[in-house]
């Protein structure tokens, strides 16, 4: 016989009502104070929370309380689930049958507002994509902070943008997912749109309605057809996951392609812009990072992924830094008061979504007064740059005031039953009344006590309270009952007394806990009310974060300048590059002392020095050059200054790299199939400013054939009417000889010294070429075996004897064919006379 089937419980059958409209998230269905999670989502979040797993009536239990939330959905967030959070939407003690519930809020990675999950100092965005034939529409929300961005471009770019914003989760249409599958697999949390919503007419009402405007003309994006269908996604997204409450999405804003400087993923990466190529390793961002406030950091990250190619723009925020440099009563004020300020954006989000504590916005009118004393500050300052900042600065006192007419000073993070602290005296009779009754009934229960005394003549009255019988007056069990009025009622009995509760005690008791909950709904119907208010200013909010963000970041430029000795920078609008005297701003922070590291002078031109072939052995530093330029020319290009003792750059609208290599063996591609796809992008992407870092091309594959591609690049270079500004580092010597036939190449090397059996790499690069690699010195200081060095040294003679040899019967081969061809013409000529005769 078959074992019966359980009956499903009315709850369990409500679960799995909701749970099926969220087939691929993980619900959390709040019941009393916890939130349940069943069946194969609690064996899920049993692994990823370390909670424990239970199996009940055939089914698997797991769960955790309520109030612990901010704890554990950070983690399923990271570990890249969707999580639906079900609550619920009544009162159970006002219901008889089975509680309301309702999914309120769908989180996923790109829609986390949770400090817990968020980093800090980086944007946390969301990205859809949307590809019609060979173009695409690009756009991507911070909903933490309301940034919202727009762009269209050619479908190949696609890699540049998302390594730029680096999105936490990027949405596109069900039918594209092979493409995306190919080309963005296991990089990003993915998630796939039905097909009809990447819709035209959809995506504008979707755009139009949420900014209240009849068109799009204002932002600029009118015609960015393909970029408004992608935004359009977004919003929909937002409203299909319960995000509604998005009055902080304010504006939207056009990345204007012409604006800012070309660097492509490979180079972002080769450079370690952002991440070190090493575990161990200093990223760019690391060394330039001294912001304090949140917003200056993402800022700064944002500046960074966005060079300027404006001069006038560039020179601004240059003057700006030299400004803050030479005025250390701003710079250190500044740097005393930034650090009070909080992350004002996303404090703006939580006003918006509704998610502000009373602590953090008391927190945001401290930040506001901050920003007022940074305004009054910049406005006394004789510098027109630094009055031009204050005034920039909206005046936000009417906010800060209200928020301090309402909300006690160091409020608690929330609102609580019993614990009516947050609301100032003065702002609401009713409530100022309210509290007056709820707080004096200690002192109106000792009047009710000693009333009762008087009039039974019982002395040893107490007043208790329970959870079963509310307040109740507790006597003795040996006092008289003739002493016991009429008017009290026994309620129980225990071994030593006994308790009775009076009419007057329960409309008291009644009286009490009805104030309890009118005040709690009166003091949030404020705090909120004050929330709304506070919404209709959330743009000066954001424009004044933004100036904080910006002057954060001047300062953070203005801090590294001071200590490494940098310089501000020259910019023209020449193709031309001179630095005098440059240093790898991570590689010299490696040095204890800064006199130990070894500048060099770079000089490149269109007319006579566009590429530079630079010679050395292996460890001596030439990539270290090439990286280092590229970098100096991007800092400049931010608006900072460099590390070098003079410069003057010609403005860069793209920087490309092919430095070092490593397979992409997940897509099948080798070492070198990846350094020519690189390279091919390289070559077929040249602007008239471009700057190119070239490295050991060709070294992927044989000899010959690396020699032949390796000049063919150069050759390409120099011959493109572009005449792109090119460092180009090898090991083939073959090519040292290309200055010879190509009038804009120079040979530099890096400067070796040889002592005994030794050398000493003197990391300084000097004309000319350099004679050897030196590559078995290099192997011998790696600590390989001493057998294995000699037997090298051994082969590297005989091949070189070879070589000679060869090089001796090429010799004699050419002086042969050279009598063979002169004999030959000697009988034509001859041949001629007779004829002619």
């Amino acid at each position: 016989m078959r074992k019966k089937e359980e009956k499903e419980t009315p709850l369990i059958k409500q679960y799995n009502d909701i749970k099926s409209k969220y087939p691929d998230t993980i619900l959390l269905f709040q019941v009393g104070d916890f939130y349940e999670i069943f069946g194969e989502d609690a064996i899920k979040c049993s692994e990823v929370l370390s909670i424990v797993l239970t199996k009940r009536s055939n089914i698997y239990l797991a769960g955790f309380p309520c109030h612990s939330i901010d704890s554990y959905l950070p983690k399923l967030i990271q570990y890249g689930l969707r999580v639906a959070i079900c609550d619920q939407l009544e009162e159970p003690k006002k219901v008889g049958t089975l509680v309301k519930r309702g999914v309120t809020e769908l989180v996923t990675p790109g829609l986390a507002i949770n400090d817990n999950f968020l980093k800090i100092k980086s944007n946390n965005f969301l990205a859809s994509i949307h590809i019609e034939k060979n173009y695409l529409g690009l756009s991507f929300l911070d909903i933490s902070t309301g940034e919202f961005f727009i762009v269209e471009d050619d479908k190949n770019k696609i890699l540049q943008y998302l390594t730029h914003f680096n999105p936490s989760e990027v949405l596109f249409q069900k039918n594209k997912k092979n493409f995306f599958d190919k080309l963005i697999k296991n990089k990003y949390y993915t998630f796939l749109i039905e097909d009809w919503i990447f819709d035209y007419s959809f995506a504008y009402e979707k755009l139009t309605s949420h900014f209240k405007t009849n068109s799009l003309k204002g932002f600029g994006i009118e015609n960015l057809k393909l970029g408004i269908i992608a935004s359009g996604v977004i919003l929909s997204y937002l409203h299909n996951t319960h995000h509604v409450k998005i009055q902080h999405i304010s504006s939207i804003k056009k990345i204007k392609k012409e604006g800012y400087m070309w660097i492509d993923h490979f180079t972002f990466r080769s450079l370690e812009i952002f991440n070190s190529i090493n575990n161990d390793g200093i990223s760019l961002v690391e060394i330039m990072d001294k912001t304090i406030t949140p917003m200056g950091g993402r800022l700064l990250k944002n500046w960074i992924s966005f060079p300027l190619i404006d001069i006038d723009h560039i020179e601004k925020r240059h003057q700006i830094v030299q400004e803050i440099c030479c005025n250390d009563e701003i710079r250190i004020f500044i740097k005393k008061k930034l650090k009070y300020i909080q992350d004002i954006e996303r404090v703006v989000s939580k006003i918006a979504i509704g998610k502000i504590t009373p602590r953090e916005l008391f927190m945001l009118h401290k930040s506001l007064e901050i920003i007022t004393e940074i305004k009054k500050i910049f406005l006394i300052q004789k510098s027109n740059i630094f009055i031009s900042i204050g005034n920039s600065i909206e005046n936000c006192d009417f906010i800060s005031n209200k928020i301090t007419k309402t909300i006690e000073k160091d409020p608690p993070n929330q609102i609580e039953k019993g614990k009516a602290n947050v609301i100032v005296k003065g702002v609401s009779k009713e409530l100022d009344e309210m509290r007056m009754l709820y707080f004096s009934q200690k002192e109106y229960l000792d009047q009710l006590l000693l009333h009762e005394k008087l009039q039974t003549q019982i002395s040893n009255i107490k007043i208790g309270y329970n959870n079963i019988f509310g307040y109740f007056f507790e006597i003795k069990k040996n006092t008289k009952k003739c002493n016991i009025p009429s008017y009290w009622i026994q309620k129980q009995t225990l071994s030593n007394s006994e308790r009775y509760i009076t009419e007057k005690l329960k409309n008291f008791e009644s009286k009490i806990f009805n104030i309890e909950s009118k005040i709690f709904l009166l003091e949030k119907e404020i705090f909120f009310e004050l929330i709304n208010q506070i919404l209709k200013n959330i743009k000066i909010l954001q424009k004044n974060s933004k100036i904080i963000a910006k002057i954060d970041v001047l300062f953070s430029f203005s801090t590294i300048s001071l200590e490494n000795n940098y310089v501000k920078p020259t910019m023209n609008n020449s193709t031309e590059l001179y630095i005098k005297s440059g240093r790898h701003p991570v590689i010299e922070k490696k040095f204890q002392s800064k006199s130990y590291y070894i500048p060099n002078d770079i000089l490149l031109n269109k007319k006579n020095q566009q590429i530079l072939i630079i010679t050395g052995p292996n460890m001596s530093g030439k990539s270290a050059v090439l990286r280092q330029t590229a970098i100096i020319i991007l800092m400049a290009h931010v608006g900072c200054f460099i590390p070098a003792k003079e410069a003057k750059i010609g403005l860069i609208d793209k920087i490309f790299s092919r430095v070092g290599a490593s397979d992409n063996i997940s897509l099948g591609e080798s070492t070198f199939m990846v350094e020519m796809n690189e390279t091919a992008n390289i070559l077929n992407n040249l602007s008239e400013r471009s700057f190119l870092i070239l490295d050991e091309i060709g070294r992927g594959t044989s000899t010959y054939d690396g020699v032949s591609i390796a000049k063919s690049v150069i050759e390409f270079l120099h011959n493109h009417h572009l005449r792109p500004i090119t460092m180009f580092a090898t090991h083939y010597h073959e090519l040292n000889n290309m200055n010879i036939s190509f009038q804009r190449i120079k040979n530099l090397h890096v400067l070796v010294k040889k002592i005994n059996d030794n050398i000493v790499f003197m990391r300084k690069l000097v004309p000319g070429i350099s004679e050897h690699s030196f590559g078995i010195y290099v192997a011998k200081i790696s600590g390989m075996p001493k057998k294995v060095i000699c037997r090298a040294k051994t082969l590297l003679k005989k091949n070189i004897n070879e070589k000679k040899k060869k090089e001796k019967l090429y010799f004699y081969l050419k002086e042969i064919e050279k009598i063979k061809t002169y004999q030959d013409d000697l009988i034509k000529k001859i041949k001629n006379l007779l004829k002619n005769k």
